[in-house]
């Protein structure tokens, strides 16, 4: 199941781990200055497109921002 909190915690993990702050991140994916906080407040979470975009930008898998596995380099096998 989607979880929001879990995915804006994984998605401040793997910026800190690469050196990205979440300003950098948001303004280079076109976002808005809160739309990870946003997300993590919302029930919906946030648009594809714009998860496509943070995946993209830091080089990881939807399906770890998702939770759906634990590897952030699934899209790479």
């Amino acid at each position: 199941m989607y979880n929001s909190q879990e995915m804006v915690l994984r998605i401040k993990q793997i910026a800190k781990i690469k050196g990205i702050s979440i300003l950098e991140m948001q303004e280079k994916c076109g976002l808005g200055r809160n739309a990870i906080s946003q997300a993590a407040k919302s029930q919906e979470g946030m648009k594809s497109k714009n998860l496509y975009a943070i995946a993209d930008y830091l080089d990881c898998s939807v399906d770890y921002l998702f939770g759906r596995t634990n590897d952030p380099n699934s899209h790479k096998k």
